[in-house]
C-alpha cells in the first residue's frame, strides 16, 4: 500500500516537471521584455553607462534570450536567485526569510476553511429537505461571492473600527520580541514558554485566516454537500438502514468517509489558488510574507524576487495537486484496483 502510494506520487511529480519547466520559461521570458533593465535596476543611481554594460556582461543580458534562460536556470538550481535590486542583497536570503511568514497563514487558513467546509457540509446536509437547508446555501452562495481581500476590508471595517476587538496589522503586539528557533510565529512563540506573547500571535492571525478560510469554506460545504447527496443513494446506504443503523452511525460511520474524497481532492488541487489569495490579504493586513514582498517587488521592478516568488507560487500548486492525487488514490479502493 505504502509502496503504491510513493510511486504514484513519484509518477506524479514526474509528470509535473515539464509544467514546472514551462512556466518557469513563460514567467522568465515575460520578465524579460519588460521596458525594465536588470543591470541598472542592480547598480546604484550614480552608476556610469561604462559600469552598467559591464553589468550586463555579467549578468549575461547581452546573450540570446534562451541562454540568458539557461544561466538563469544553472544558477537557480544550485539555489543562487540572484540578487534583489531593492534590498542589495541575495534574493533567496530575502524570500526564505518571508516563506515562512505566508506558509504558517496559508495552512491556518486551510485548516479553519476544512473544519467550517467539513461542519457546515454535515450539518447542512443533516437539515436536507427543510427551509434550514435552503437558507444554508444561500449563506454560503452570499459568502462565495465575496473574495477573499473584500472579506479582509469588511473585517477591518467591522472588527478593527467599528468593534475594534482585533488587530489589523502585523504579527504580534508592539514591544514584544519572539527569538527565531523556526521562523514560524506560532511554533517560536510557544517555544518561548509566554502564553501572553502565543495570545498575541494568535489575535493577529485571527482576522487574515478566517478572510482566506472564509473565502474557500464555502466551496467545501457545497462539495460535501452534494457528495454526501449521491452517496446516500448508494445501494450500501439502504442496506445498512435496513440492518437497523442509526442515521448517525451511518453518515458518519460510512457514509462520510466515502463523500469526503471529492473535499480531499478539491483541497489538494485548490491550494495553490488559497496560497496566491495571500498576497492581497497579506498586503491588507500589512503581513510580512511572500505576498507583501511581491507587491513591493512589482512596484519597484524588483525582477529577481518577483521570479523568486513565482516559482514558490507554482511549485506548491503543483505539489498539492500531486499530493491530491496521492490522498486520493489511499482514500478511494477502485483506484487501487486499477
Amino acid at each position: 500500500m505504502i509502496k503504491s502510494i510513493f510511486r504514484v506520487l513519484g509518477r506524479r511529480l514526474i509528470s509535473v516537471v515539464p509544467v514546472f519547466m514551462i512556466v518557469t520559461i513563460l514567467v522568465f521570458v515575460t520578465l524579460r521584455i519588460l521596458p525594465v533593465d536588470p543591470a541598472q535596476m542592480s547598480l546604484p543611481p550614480s552608476a556610469t553607462i561604462a559600469q552598467v554594460e559591464a553589468k550586463r556582461e555579467e549578468m549575461g543580458l547581452n546573450k540570446p534570450i534562451w541562454q540568458q534562460y539557461s544561466l538563469w536556470f544553472q544558477r537557480t538550481i544550485v539555489g543562487d536567485l540572484g540578487d534583489s535590486a531593492q534590498y542589495r542583497m541575495p534574493t533567496s536570503s530575502i524570500v526564505l526569510e518571508r516563506l515562512p511568514a505566508t506558509i504558517e497563514l496559508a495552512l491556518s487558513a486551510l485548516m479553519f476553511a476544512i473544519i467550517v467546509g467539513v461542519a457546515g457540509g454535515i450539518v447542512i446536509f443533516s437539515v436536507r429537505g427543510t427551509i434550514f437547508e435552503s437558507a444554508g446555501m444561500v449563506i454560503t452562495s452570499v459568502i462565495m461571492a465575496l473574495p477573499d481581500f473584500l472579506l479582509a476590508l469588511l473585517f477591518i471595517l467591522i472588527f478593527g473600527m467599528l468593534i475594534p476587538i482585533f488587530p489589523v496589522n502585523g504579527r504580534l503586539d508592539p514591544g514584544m520580541q519572539v527569538p527565531t528557533h523556526t521562523g514560524f510565529l506560532l511554533i517560536d512563540s510557544l517555544l518561548t514558554g509566554d502564553l501572553s506573547i502565543f495570545a498575541s500571535v494568535l489575535h493577529h492571525f485571527a482576522l487574515p485566516v478566517i478572510a482566506l478560510g472564509l473565502a474557500f469554506s464555502p466551496t467545501i460545504i457545497r462539495v460535501l454537500h452534494s457528495s454526501l447527496l449521491n452517496t446516500y443513494q448508494e445501494s450500501y446506504i439502504r442496506q445498512a438502514r435496513l440492518r437497523g443503523l442509526s442515521d448517525r452511525e451511518i453518515l458518519f460511520g460510512q457514509a462520510l468517509k466515502n463523500a469526503i474524497l471529492p473535499v480531499v481532492i478539491l483541497v489538494g488541487t485548490q491550494f495553490g489558488g488559497l496560497f496566491g489569495g495571500t498576497l492581497l490579504v497579506e498586503m491588507i493586513f500589512s503581513f510580512p510574507g511572500l505576498g507583501n514582498l511581491m507587491v513591493k517587488a512589482m512596484q519597484t521592478a524588483d525582477l529577481s524576487v518577483i521570479m523568486a516568488i513565482a516559482l514558490i507560487y507554482c511549485a506548491t500548486t503543483l505539489l498539492f495537486n500531486s499530493l491530491a492525487d496521492a490522498a486520493a488514490y489511499l482514500l478511494n479502493p477502485k483506484l487501487r484496483s486499477k
